[in-house]
């Protein structure tokens, strides 16, 4: 699959840039995924001159293949299972595993707010941006959070996606994704660069979107 994007500050702003016209005088929440997604959350709030934040969800991986998920869980306690996942894995071994990444989840809470809540989602319009969309499992469970929360409108925002993806995600208000190649294994097939994102860097764009806001 050829290259779409440079790196995920070229998706954000492409994103972006496209999401404008529909989104900018409507105020949105931006909400982004750590962490990747949060690089590419940033460039979007930019161009709609909106308010960022981040929702913290973690996949959860097979113990003997770290790299696949088999469900995700949210900052909330919103927890995904895949439905034939349930069915072979271990009762147990499920319930260690959601332990595991809710202590991640909790670290990271601390780290990108300080502990501090979400902002209020009330009737809000809310668009959740990722680098992209592989299964979309991450996610589930992330639209349910904001569901709970009473949001007014839940978009669900990304750069790049397959044509497949989890049919939960169907119940956002809205999907926008930028570029659906039929050839799509994997969201960094669409990026020349796609390194590591550090907690650092995440808390950097968290505290620049601040201060930019600030001076509108």
């Amino acid at each position: 699959m050829q290259r779409i994007f440079k790196n995920r500050q070229h998706a954000g702003k492409e994103l972006g840039r496209w999401l404008r016209p529909k989104y900018r005088q409507l105020n949105p929440l931006v909400l982004g995924i750590p962490r990747g997604g949060v690089a590419v959350a940033y460039e979007v709030a930019l161009e709609l001159g909106a308010e960022l934040a981040v929702v913290v969800a973690k996949k959860l991986p097979l113990p003997t293949h770290p790299e696949f998920g088999f469900g995700a869980v949210a900052e909330d306690g919103s927890v995904y299972v895949n439905p034939e996942a349930e069915q072979v894995l271990p009762a147990e071994m499920i319930r260690d595993t959601i332990r595991e990444q809710q202590e991640e989840i909790r670290r990271r809470v601390q780290v990108y707010r300080q502990g501090k809540a979400l902002p209020e989602l009330a009737g809000r319009i809310v668009i959740i941006v990722d680098d992209g969309i592989a299964t979309g499992a991450t996610l589930v469970p992330v639209l349910e959070l904001c569901r709970k929360m009473n949001a007014g409108q839940i978009i669900i925002a990304v750069p790049v996606s397959g044509t497949r993806y989890d049919p939960r995600l169907e119940k956002a208000d809205r999907m926008e994704i930028l570029h659906q190649p039929e050839e799509f294994n994997a969201v960094g097939q669409a990026y020349a660069a796609f390194d590591d994102f550090s907690d650092r860097e995440v808390v950097a764009l968290l505290e620049k979107a601040k201060k930019t806001r600030s001076t509108i």
